[in-house]
């Protein structure tokens, strides 16, 4: 199995199908941290990220930011003074895609670079 932080997104219309609660477990360990939440009824992947000040917050979401838009798939970004909270669903399917799964890694490894 490629690991999720090497997959790209790929284009999702509108009825793709879901992604399965089986297919959730398979690829939580790579995302051990998320969590699924749920808005309205639409589930969720989420994850606060906490910073030592509000600039290396902003430099975290920006560099979410540009992750997002080269994959076309972006999230709910929610800044904070040294905190960022980061939701992943799929709009056009209400709810989670392997897509969102594949972006919550790849959120962890921004993470990881911007702290270093």
């Amino acid at each position: 199995m490629i690991p999720l932080t090497q997959q790209k997104c790929v284009p999702c219309q509108k009825g793709a199908p879901l992604l399965t609660q089986e297919k959730l477990e398979t690829l939580k360990p790579q995302i051990p941290d998320w969590e699924v939440t749920d808005t309205h009824g639409i589930p969720k992947l989420a994850k606060a990220f906490t910073f030592k000040n509000f600039k290396g917050a902003l430099a975290f979401v920006n560099a979410v930011g540009d992750l997002a838009e080269a994959h076309f798939h972006h999230p709910t970004l929610i800044l904070d003074w040294g905190r960022v909270k980061v939701l992943w669903t799929t709009h056009k399917i209400n709810g989670l895609h392997e897509n969102d799964v594949i972006m919550a890694a790849r959120t962890d490894e921004v993470f990881s670079k911007t702290r270093a």
